[in-house]
């Protein structure tokens, strides 16, 4: 029954999610708002929505390792699952030097994150600032470089001024509530198994969240049209460490739990490494990498619960 109410929750954050951008998108446009920074605010915040309003939720209910584990678990999905997935069913071969700077980045932030956990340094309201501004001045370069696909705001419909509020109150009440669903399950699978709750972040709600990612990047390799699934992925890594756990660390202070800890923060830089070995190497990621990606998430989830 836990699990059923956590896949709920999850929905409603989703649909919650989905309605706040189209919402923010039209009253944007109603107040003459331009286009380009909409774009920016949807594709900053927006698809990180789920994973923010959960993981505030955990914080502020003192259950940050969920937070935490979720974060973790999911930028390793992300590489191994959700790319891995995609990539197994049509090989990714136009690198671009934009994803691999993201890569690089990802590996500057697995590697703060494995020195935070190593000197136990806490996540709070420092680190949310140094963050928040760290992702605007990343984002701000990306859209300069033009390697940031902003065309969602041109394909969202206009609604009314009274339709667009309605929108957006309605979807913070959804994300509310699905996140309290969402992070209450979670809570009650973990208290049932008798297991930390740091580890059903990292693997069940860490799985959940990335479904709607692991979805798309499917449909866009049935689509053939995968350009910009690795940069996806590799772009909602770092909003989910610098936007997520940023600006989580208002809410409360908190620490990388030690049942986690290093080894899966070494193991997100090892996938994250040889995700970009593949990019310089081989050129490309094919189904080379969605074989060994596939056995390693089975065999990662398989090591976590065991």
């Amino acid at each position: 029954m836990n699990l059923i109410l956590l896949f709920i929750g999850l929905a409603l954050l989703i649909l919650g999610a989905e309605i706040i951008i189209r919402g923010s998108i039209s009253l944007g446009k109603k107040l003459k708002v331009s286009l380009f920074a909409i774009g920016v605010v949807i594709v900053a915040g927006g698809t990180s929505l789920p994973e923010l309003a959960s993981s505030i939720n955990a914080v502020i209910t003192n259950h940050a390792d969920l937070a935490v584990g979720a974060v973790i678990g999911s930028n390793i999905a992300n590489l191994i699952l959700v790319m891995a997935a995609t990539s197994f069913l049509i090989p990714i071969s136009n690198i671009n030097q934009n994803q691999i700077n993201q890569a690089w980045i990802n590996i500057g932030l697995a590697i703060i994150l494995i020195f935070m956990s190593y000197f136990i340094l806490p996540f709070n309201y420092l680190f949310g600032i140094l963050s928040i501004c760290l992702l605007f001045i990343i984002m701000l370069i990306q859209v300069k470089q033009g390697s940031l696909d902003v065309s969602e705001v041109e394909e969202k419909g206009d609604y009314s001024l009274l339709i667009s509020i309605i929108f957006i109150v309605g979807g913070i009440i959804l994300l509310i509530y699905g996140s309290d669903l969402f992070v209450e399950s979670a809570i009650n699978i973990a208290n049932q198994l008798n297991i930390p709750e740091a580890i059903i972040g990292v693997s069940l709600v860490a799985f959940g969240t990335s479904l709607p990612e692991l979805v798309v990047g499917i449909l866009s390799a049935i689509r053939k049209k995968v350009d910009f699934a690795l940069g996806n992925v590799l772009g909602s890594n770092i909003y989910n460490v610098l936007g997520v756990l940023g600006a989580s660390s208002f809410f409360g202070n908190f620490d990388v739990p030690r049942v986690i800890g290093s080894l899966d923060l070494i193991f997100m830089l090892f996938v994250t490494a040889m995700i970009l070995g593949f990019m310089f190497l081989l050129k490309k990621i094919g189904r080379t990498y969605g074989s060994v990606g596939l056995l390693l998430y089975v065999g990662y989830i398989l090591y976590v619960f065991n």
